[in-house]
């Protein structure tokens, strides 16, 4: 079985607390929840990771780069401001897919541009907590390479 790691960035931990008009109703534990019960009908071992410090996720990149298969990653408000962030997406030779609960690009213009993404496979915005899901059917296909 294919190992992946799914990184949250900051103020993820207080989802289902707050703007869930924006964010949604279920906590980051739930989406979780959901999340490995989807990684098992992917034949992927999903691990969890939320961090509200820039180092380290991106020490948690670095060590994916050994550690796992594919990385899935909601940079969060990092998305918008992060070089660093990118440039270790860009360091790790391994299928990775950004993903956001919000359709960012509906949202406010500081929002509207992804540094980050500039360093995955893709990227999946849009559809709350099932962008989760969505990545890891995407990710999955790049894995096993269907």
């Amino acid at each position: 079985m294919k190992k992946i790691i799914i990184i949250n960035g900051p103020n993820l931990n207080l989802l289902g607390q707050r703007e869930d008009d924006i964010y949604g109703k279920d906590t980051l534990d739930e989406i979780k929840n959901k999340c490995e019960k989807k990684g098992k009908e992917q034949n992927l071992e999903v691990n969890f990771y939320q961090s509200n410090n820039e180092g380290e996720i991106i020490n948690k990149i670095h060590e994916a780069s050994s550690l796992y298969d594919g990385i899935i990653i909601n940079p969060a408000a990092f998305t918008h401001s992060s070089i660093a962030i990118l440039d270790s997406l860009r360091a790790i030779n391994k299928p990775k897919i950004e993903i956001h609960l919000s359709n960012i690009y509906s949202r406010e213009e500081y929002r509207k541009k992804s540094i980050t993404s500039e360093g995955v496979n893709g990227l999946i915005c849009g559809f709350g907590g099932n962008s989760y899901i969505l990545g890891i059917e995407a990710i999955a296909k790049l894995i096993y390479k269907e």
